[in-house]
């Protein structure tokens, strides 16, 4: 395929790499939400260029690739959201564990920083509808990179290349998923 946006993975929250994953993960699993772990590699790629197979490997590149089709409560993506901010935003440097935020696709959500574990993330709201993700409600969720031994689906590669064939234009709107507070 080609894309007809500029396709980076430069921020510690998202990028349009980012999106087109989460994107795929939705269509291609028929989700609401998608999860995509975070982190920045993979290459930059400029409107017009053609998406190639050794970039996609190049932005996917892990021994777990398998992605998944699950029901999650909204109580539950809570709460990954914010283990995953406390690995990043936690005051105690020794219990820092990582750079990135993971990527959603299909939702908006508020982040403060500054705030303690549990109470970082708030007005979660389904993209789709603007509707408040409601804590005892249940949601399909997609994803990759789960580190649970039972995962079965499509390598991340091969559904976001499949997507792609399908769409054979790409075009992203930069995600203003996340609203920041410092």
């Amino acid at each position: 395929g080609t894309t007809n946006s500029d396709l980076y993975r430069r921020g510690n929250f998202n990028g349009t790499w980012d999106d087109l994953i989460c994107q795929a993960l939705i269509d291609e699993r028929e989700a609401e939400i998608s999860l995509s772990p975070g982190f920045r590699w993979g290459p930059s790629l400029l409107r017009g260029q053609s998406i190639t197979r050794e970039d996609l490997f190049n932005c996917t590149a892990m021994s777990y690739p398998a992605t998944y089709r699950s029901e999650m409560t909204g109580s539950r993506i809570h709460a990954i959201l914010e283990d995953v901010a406390d690995n990043i935003f936690n005051p105690d440097p020794y219990y820092q564990q990582g750079g990135d935020m993971v990527r959603v696709g299909g939702m908006q959500y508020e982040i403060d920083v500054r705030k303690s574990q549990g109470n970082r993330i708030k007005n979660m709201t389904l993209s789709s509808s603007g509707e408040l993700i409601v804590p005892d409600k249940t949601y399909v969720v997609s994803g990759w990179a789960s580190v649970n031994r039972d995962t079965k689906g499509p390598p991340i590669w091969e559904l976001v290349e499949n997507w792609i064939q399908k769409k054979e234009k790409v075009s992203i709107i930069t995600d203003q998923s996340v609203k920041f507070s410092f």
